[in-house]
């Protein structure tokens, strides 16, 4: 059986026995630790100079592999390229795209660089699955190195439409970068549409759907294969985390200041794409439109810090503070505060737990390429006495979770609907959705989407050696 090779951005740590990591690391650790192999990536350590020197640490059948960067390589690649420029546009947020020619060089090089530290590594029949928008030219730098390789690469954040993707001066030189891929997996099937709609009308090239699989796209003088993989997690595992977590200390406190209120749920890293302004006005009109449930509902918003460094992160920090001040100062009384706005991090059990006690789960990303805290939710609930998912139409999960009450972030006044029904909502009904939404979880967990994705890379390997052997035969 070929090795595994899973390139990342950052290299997931995992620990055999300790804290649970999150579904994707899980669900690829998995893959590592059946077939052997390794991970590399970035350590996430930034010097200040010198020399980075790959790390090897041996794990059982597994390798990680990890490398530092030094600041200009951090500075233009990780803050610059990818998440000034990269992440907005493929979030659809053209207003929001910063590019530096300078920082797209650095994202280059530093995906060139990267492609050398690992070459030495690779064996003739590994497999190589790289993951995300930080490593799109990936593929075709080792391709300049000789790479003959199967090279799989799967994209966890939306694919915008093209006029969106064209915001982005060399749009034409990163779609060329993914055809040196042999297998491209999105999380949807919009995202999918998407990338064949700029194949076809800005590249020129050709694609041709198959009944069942990946599409083949022509295009740069390359051959490769195309599909939609929506990502899962594990459902049961994430049921007895939210029964584990219930036992802790701080849900027991968490439960009983809410004195028998109902609670409405959310837990996004801090990010302009997660709608986190318009689902604080949308609880806002709830309360405005339906005064019984003032007092007697309390919205806890969890909204870890994340690429802290960068202005427009600072800025929907100090948006947030201000919205969840003037609502409370608007709302509150001395024994009820509307909105509990928790700006740190907590460990999934602790997360799982508080899911599995509120009355409603709110889910309301501008865009999101799956969003697995929506499965999460669902996951952790009683069946007996599940909450409500109230979720985005513009989240991938949105194409799966059809028992979610669907919304658009940008209608404020339908989200305070939705929160209303949601919380009003018989047992019967909830019951109902519920049982809709944790089947399909559990028919599609992490490890489907993973073996799913394997098998196309490795088959389309396959085919391809037939294909030539029946052809030398013929000679």
């Amino acid at each position: 059986m070929s090795r595994l090779i899973i390139v990342s951005n950052r290299v997931a740590p995992i620990s055999e026995g300790g804290p649970a990591a999150g579904g994707l690391a899980v669900g690829v650790y998995d893959a590592l630790k059946e077939t052997g192999g390794m991970w590399f990536g970035w350590s996430g350590d930034v010097l200040a100079s010198g020399q980075p020197q790959i790390q090897l640490e041996e794990r059982g059948p597994v390798t990680f592999a990890t490398i530092g960067l030094v600041r200009r390589d951090y500075d233009q690649y990780y803050r610059g390229f990818s998440n000034a420029t990269l992440w907005p546009a493929f979030h659809y947020r053209a207003d929001l795209i910063q590019y530096d020619r300078h920082d797209f060089e650095g994202y280059w090089r530093v995906n060139e660089w990267l492609a050398q530290q690992l070459v030495p590594l690779l064996r003739e029949d590994d497999v190589i699955w790289v993951h995300d928008y930080h490593l799109i030219p990936f593929a075709q730098a080792l391709r300049a190195q000789g790479v003959k390789n199967r090279i799989g690469f799967f994209l966890h954040i939306p694919f915008p439409a093209s006029q969106v993707l064209l915001a982005v001066p060399p749009h034409r030189l990163l779609v060329e970068a993914l055809c040196s891929f042999d297998l491209l997996g999105f999380q949807t099937e919009p995202d999918l549409r998407a990338f064949c709609d700029y194949v076809v009308n800005e590249a020129h090239g050709e694609v041709e759907h198959a009944a069942k699989g990946p599409s083949t796209i022509r295009a740069f003088e390359r051959t490769l294969r195309a599909a939609a993989y929506p990502i899962g997690i594990y459902p049961d595992e994430i049921a007895q985390l939210a029964k584990a977590g219930a036992r802790g200390k701080l849900v027991r406190t968490m439960k009983a200041t809410l004195h028998e209120r109902k609670l409405i749920m959310s837990v996004d890293r801090l990010d302009y794409s997660k709608g986190l302004v318009e689902r604080f006005r949308a609880f806002e009109r709830l309360l405005d439109h339906a005064p019984a449930y003032r007092n007697n509902v309390s919205f806890v918003q969890i909204a870890p810090p994340t690429r802290a460094d960068m202005h427009a992160y600072q800025d929907i920090r100090l948006q947030l503070e201000g919205e969840s001040g003037r609502i409370n100062g608007r709302f509150a009384e001395l024994d009820w505060t509307p909105i509990r706005y928790i700006h740190r991090q907590y460990e999934r059990q602790v997360l799982a737990a508080l899911f599995r006690e509120s009355h409603v789960g709110y889910v309301t990303p501008l865009r999101d390429g799956m969003n697995l805290v929506a499965k999460e939710y669902v996951s952790a609930q009683d069946p007996d006495d599940p909450g409500v998912l109230v979720l985005s139409c513009f989240a991938g999960a949105a194409q799966e979770l059809e028992g979610a009450l669907i919304v658009n972030p940008i209608d404020i006044d339908g989200m305070a609907e939705a929160l209303a029904t949601g919380l009003a909502m018989p047992a019967a009904e909830r019951r109902a959705r519920y049982r809709d939404m944790i089947a399909q979880l559990r028919e599609n967990n992490v490890s489907v989407w993973r073996d799913n994705f394997l098998r196309d890379l490795q088959g389309g390997g396959e085919k391809r050696r037939a294909m030539r052997a029946k052809s030398a035969r013929k000679t």
